[in-house]
Formats: C-alpha cells, structure tokens, sequence
C-alpha cells in the first residue's frame, strides 16, 4: 500500500448548507476537488467523502460533499485530512520540480557538509519552506529556493542546503 499524501484539510462550516472552507495542499485543486471526485479521509472514518459542489470564495476553496447536508454535519468534519495515495500523483515534468512526500524525511547537510536533521514538512506560503527537525528537537525553516538549496538527491536521500550566516543559528539558540 502506498503511502498517503494530505491534498487538503477541511476548516470551519460555511454557512447553514453544509459547506466546508478546506486549506488547500496541493497544486491542481480545481482538478483535484472536481465534483464527483471520492476522497479517503485522516482519520479514515470521517471518509471517503465525495465532492458534490466546488467554488471559490474570496480566494478559499468551499467545497460540499454529498450527504453532508447542514451545518452541523459540516462542522463535525473540521480537522479532517484529505488525502491520496502517493501512487495517484503524476511526478512533475520538471526535474527542479518536487512534490512533498518526496522531500518529506530527506537528510539536511550544508554544503560544509555538516548535518542540520531531517525535513518534517513543507510549508506553502509566499514561497515554500523547508520545515526541518534538528538533532536537538528544535525546529529550524529554510526557503526551498535554488539559491539556499543548490542540490536535491532523492536517491541519495539528502537535500544539501547553502543557509547565510544566522539563518540555521538562529534555530540553535532558541
């Protein structure tokens, strides 16, 4: 079995008709969200949920999903993870490309070769983030961009990082 990969995670009720706003995680949610689409759900007995209606709204995605008919059905969902099997995803065209179950679990070094810990998660926002777990717990950030991150060996299992001076420091003194 594959792995599962988040596409999404439902938010508050919207209204008295059942729609959620969902947090959008992947990069197609027109196609991924598309009426009629059934998707499995964290925790898997929340799911599968199958996309009735889809809109946007003041830049959110409200989505309805069939059976979920009022405000209360769509509030008991909130916090639920929509997700994929990792198998489902096409592989990006571009080999700079990277989708994030792939990143997700690599090994940080610098490009001294000194070993910063392992990505957690990657976050969206103006630009992407590396969200990387230190050997001593703490969490430290790293923009996934070229210039900070110059190498990506998923065979190898590492993403070699090139922070400025206090960029990782600064995740070792707090």
């Amino acid at each position: 079995m594959s792995d599962q990969i988040a596409v999404g995670r439902i938010g508050r009720a919207h209204g008295v008709r059942g729609e959620v706003v969902v947090d959008v995680r992947t990069d197609d949610p027109d196609g991924r969200f598309a009426p009629g689409t059934v998707l499995a759900t964290d925790p898997e007995e929340a799911g599968p949920l199958t996309v009735e209606r889809a809109r946007w709204h003041s830049g959110r995605l409200l989505l309805r999903f069939t059976g979920v008919d009022d405000r209360t059905a769509a509030e008991q969902l909130r916090g639920t993870w929509l997700v994929v099997d990792a198998d489902e995803l096409p592989p990006p065209e571009d080999p700079d490309e990277f989708l994030d179950h792939q990143l997700v679990g690599l090994t940080v070094v610098t490009t001294g070769g000194e070993t910063v810990g392992a990505v957690t998660e990657i976050r969206h926002y103006g630009q992407d983030l590396l969200v990387i777990r230190r050997e001593n717990g703490e969490e430290a950030m790293v923009p996934f961009v070229a210039a900070l991150v110059p190498e990506v060996d998923l065979d190898g299992g590492r993403i070699v990082v090139d922070p400025p001076p206090g960029l990782l420091d600064e995740a070792w003194e707090s």
